[in-house]
């Protein structure tokens, strides 16, 4: 039998308002580079190319047009992962630094997140893995300004409380059989 090819995301492509200081969002405050730019489509709108993986082209990119008359977002969100909670407190400070509001600081059991707005008022998840699972959707608000090993304490006791806790390892074995 033939494998089943599984495309994987890599990019995200967002139409905006305003070029100039979403570009200075991105690569000043969430740490990308730009990688290319140029012009596309009749109305040569600009178009931007973003990364922070030296083995991709690109993984975010932003293209000039968003209409102002738009009554909602049309991306419900978009979530960067950073690779520790000391990362998610630095990220965090600069976005709030930035002047971005902070929604929610929560751990899913699987991950530590905080949610803002961009400036183009997209809203955006940075987070970091947790060892453990939890089946979703869980949600459990958590204290950023802990010691990091407070916050692993905290949150693997109320991990523990869900039936369906497990080591992310083993999660990861389980889905690995499942996509297989």
């Amino acid at each position: 039998m033939a494998s089943i090819s599984r495309p994987r995301l890599t990019h995200v492509g967002l139409f905006t308002r305003d070029m100039e200081r979403m570009v200075d969002f991105y690569t000043n405050v969430m740490g990308l580079v730009v990688t290319d730019q140029g012009e596309i489509g009749s109305q040569s709108a600009r178009i931007v190319f973003m990364c922070a993986d030296p083995g991709e082209h690109h993984q975010f990119v932003l293209i000039d047009g968003r209409p102002d008359d738009v009554a909602f977002n049309v991306a419900q969100q978009f979530s960067f992962l950073v690779d520790s909670l000391d990362d998610l407190r630095a990220t965090h400070e600069r976005v709030g630094a930035a002047g971005m509001e902070i929604v929610r600081v929560t751990t899913h059991g699987n991950a530590w997140s905080f949610y803002f707005k961009d400036p183009d008022t997209n809203q955006v998840e940075i987070y970091a893995h947790t060892p453990w699972y939890v089946p979703q959707p869980h949600a459990h608000p958590f204290d950023l300004a802990l010691p990091n090993d407070e916050i692993m304490k905290l949150t693997e006791a109320h991990c523990r409380e869900d039936s369906g806790f497990m080591p992310a390892s083993e999660r990861e074995r389980k889905m690995a059989q499942l996509i297989a």
